[in-house]
């Protein structure tokens, strides 16, 4: 039973994104770090020293064009020679004037052909870096009622999300994100998890929602989401994050970490339950699991190893889930049961297990103190000393 859990936890693997090692800030100021990384080369290396340390973190997602190198042939051998490897290419359709009224889903023919060759250049990024996963959000929505035509809207973003998924390279995957404002304060054009879900529908097998846990209304049950998508079979991945309010971007799993636990105990139980209903089929769905911050106030590499952390305990914990029990509990509709076999396995104190786990793995049995009294943040705040930042988010 241990070792199968130690095995389980092993497996983990946590994708951290490139943006979340350089400056950044809210739309009011970015506020300059000592070391933060100044381009993909020293964020590959950022995310590199993160995997040393946790080793569940083997890939770095790009953004583009924050991101963008003449080569990337190139870029990939620095990343697989630091032991790591490049993973999701996400677009930029929201930080260009033309894109001022939207992108796939602007009025204007001309914006949106400029929003296309966007998105298949970085399906050609795919291909050079070895990348499987096309991570798409769109900030496209309007201001004010009558601004633009909804049906009309829908009509575009179905037109050129069908273009891009053509475009996918064969073992490919097209995840779609989704936002219920911001920019846009009216109405976003995919607003919530049922329209991504709606789109992916029409365009085939291969495009699945991405869940990023910011990307809600107050009081939403994410864990719900969560599981009608398992059961659907449309979960492509998640944006790891926390929010007290809204897209706020805190440290995964530090504002709520039972809604964390609560995730990774539908995926614990789905995927259980796909082993046991589909033992002909090979594995369990696919799923990605990313992080997704921008680190404003905390330091970078510190803030994003926590990040990692959190996951990995919220995973060690719905792991301890007793499902059998809990099945005979919902079957009995014994509520008060069922729920305290959840808090139980939530109060279970996993740090001796990953502190076991890690010495297996060979890496430190404290990440965070590791990172602290290995002297890496000075060591990078001394080579890259501090960059200038200015007003707004991003600063790549």
């Amino acid at each position: 039973m241990k070792d199968e859990l130690l095995a389980k936890l092993a497996a983990q693997k946590i994708e951290t994104p490139s943006w979340g090692y350089g400056n950044s800030g809210t739309r009011f100021k970015t506020f300059a770090w000592p070391g933060a990384a100044r381009d993909v080369w020293e964020k590959i290396e950022d995310a590199a020293l993160i995997h040393q340390l946790s080793g569940i973190a083997p890939s770095v997602a790009l953004h583009i064009p924050w991101d963008k190198v003449d080569d990337y042939a190139q870029l990939r051998q620095y990343a697989e020679a630091k032991g790591i490897r490049l993973g999701a290419i996400n677009p930029n359709l929201f930080q260009d004037d033309a894109y001022r009224l939207g992108s796939l889903g602007h009025p204007d023919q001309a914006v949106r052909d400029k929003a296309l060759k966007h998105l298949l250049e970085c399906i050609d990024i795919m291909h050079q870096t070895g990348s499987s996963l096309l991570s798409l959000w769109f900030a496209d929505g309007t201001n004010y009622a009558g601004q633009d035509d909804f049906t009309a809207r829908k009509a575009r973003f179905e037109q050129g999300l069908q273009q891009v998924y053509a475009a996918l390279p064969a073992d490919s995957r097209l995840l779609l994100e989704y936002k219920p404002f911001e920019p846009a304060f009216y109405h976003t054009d995919l607003a919530d998890w049922g329209m991504a879900y709606a789109h992916c529908l029409k365009l085939g097998e291969r495009a699945q929602v991405l869940v990023d846990l910011g990307h809600h209304l107050p009081g939403t049950n994410i864990e719900q989401i969560v599981a009608f998508l398992l059961a659907e079979g449309r979960l492509g991945g998640f944006h790891f994050n926390n929010r007290r309010y809204a897209d706020d971007d805190l440290i995964v799993g530090s504002s709520n970490p039972l809604e964390l636990f609560c995730i990774y105990a539908e995926i614990v139980k789905n995927h259980s339950r796909f082993a046991r209903d589909k033992a002909d089929q090979p594995g369990a769905p696919e799923i990605a699991f990313m992080i997704d911050q921008s680190h404003n106030l905390e330091p970078k590499l510190e803030a994003m190893l926590q990040s990692v952390l959190n996951c990995q305990e919220a995973y060690a914990k719905a792991l301890h889930i007793d499902l059998a029990a809990l099945t005979a509990a919902q079957g009995a509709g014994d509520a008060l049961a069922a729920h305290r076999i959840y808090q139980d396995a939530f109060a279970t104190d996993v740090r001796p297990l990953l502190r076991e786990l890690r010495r297996a793995m060979g890496v430190p049995a404290d990440p965070i103190k590791a990172l602290r009294e290995g002297g890496y943040q000075e060591q990078r705040a001394a080579q890259r000393g501090t960059q200038e930042a200015g007003g707004g988010y991003p600063s790549s």
